[in-house]
């Protein structure tokens, strides 16, 4: 059993300003293999576990729950929703992608307007975001962001209403460590269902991408999600039991490059460093029992340092 009290960290709730207590965490498995202890070496280094951070985490959900009665999710999913607007302030890079001042990509971003204007967008949110929703009018919802509060308005067409729920599943992906974890709910406990070894987004533009840090809803499964060859229309291959979280990115297993076709139940990249195209690679046995476990809509995704 783990009991830790909550540190002034990096909380992506912190402006909830909630009271500090303590999170219950119990091991209790239910995917066993290629478990990694709460410390563990990767070369030289002393990799872990960030209990400390997940159960604040933890902690800071419950009572944003508390305070809040609707959810919502942002959506854009290839811009299926319409390309956002351009915000007040943007940098364009060297491959013509376009950002807020927070480093959201315009591709696939959702438009936020700030209170007092609604003509421009201040910033970007993420497709996927879970949001509380405060009020809607004919054409705007109003949102708090899980991920950065303040208070939005946010074009109808860009987002989902869910809930009112309780959320009871959260996968954790820990980029600075190269893990994750799965934790369900159990009363006033939070019990550990899995804890493995991944890869994710390396940052190598224009292909490769950072998985982005930040709070998201599954949104939907794929026994096999295809993937493209870099600038290329040809499909390279597939990666089995992909969970979609924010924009392109997956959980998923092992890919697969054509013309084989056979699963690939290990790689010796994960738990290394970030090496993916944005996605969070998991041995495929992992990426199965996530797959059948994870709910689409009802699960988060947390990605942190």
């Amino acid at each position: 059993m783990i009991r830790i009290k909550r540190y002034g960290l990096i909380l992506l709730f912190m402006w909830l300003g909630v009271e500090t207590h303590a999170v219950e965490i119990k091991k209790k498995l239910l995917y066993d293999r290629h478990t990694l202890s709460d410390t563990y070496k990767y070369g030289k280094q002393e990799r872990r576990f960030q209990w400390d951070k997940i159960s604040a985490f933890l902690d800071s959900l419950v009572t944003f729950q508390e305070r809040n009665d609707g959810y919502g999710v942002l959506r854009n999913y290839k811009n299926q929703n319409g390309e956002a607007p351009l915000t007040e302030k943007y940098i364009t890079n060297k491959y013509k992608q376009i950002r807020d001042t927070f480093g959201v990509n315009r591709y696939q971003g959702i438009p936020l307007y700030s209170l007092g204007n609604v003509k421009v967008p201040f910033r970007y949110g993420r497709d996927g975001a879970y949001v509380s929703v405060i009020s809607d009018s004919a054409d705007y919802f109003q949102i708090i962001p899980a991920t950065f509060g303040g208070v939005w308005h946010v074009p109808k067409k860009y987002m989902k209403l869910i809930g009112p729920l309780s959320i009871k599943k959260v996968i954790f992906v820990d980029r600075t460590n190269q893990n994750i974890a799965t934790l369900e709910q159990d009363g006033t406990t939070w019990l550990v269902r899995s804890m493995n070894p991944i890869t994710t987004g390396a940052n190598r533009p224009p292909y490769q991408q950072p998985t982005p840090p930040g709070i998201y809803f599954i949104q939907k499964k794929l026994s096999e999600m295809l993937f493209l060859k870099d600038g290329s229309a040809e499909e390279g291959g597939f990666a089995p039991y992909a969970i979609r979280f924010t924009g392109g990115a997956y959980l998923h297993g092992v890919p697969v490059n054509y013309p084989h076709n056979e699963l690939i139940e290990f790689s010796w990249s994960l738990g290394t460093t970030p090496r993916s195209h944005m996605c969070v690679r998991n041995a495929t046995s992992h990426a199965k029992f996530m797959y059948d476990w994870a709910e689409v809509e009802k699960t988060l995704v947390i990605v942190f340092d």
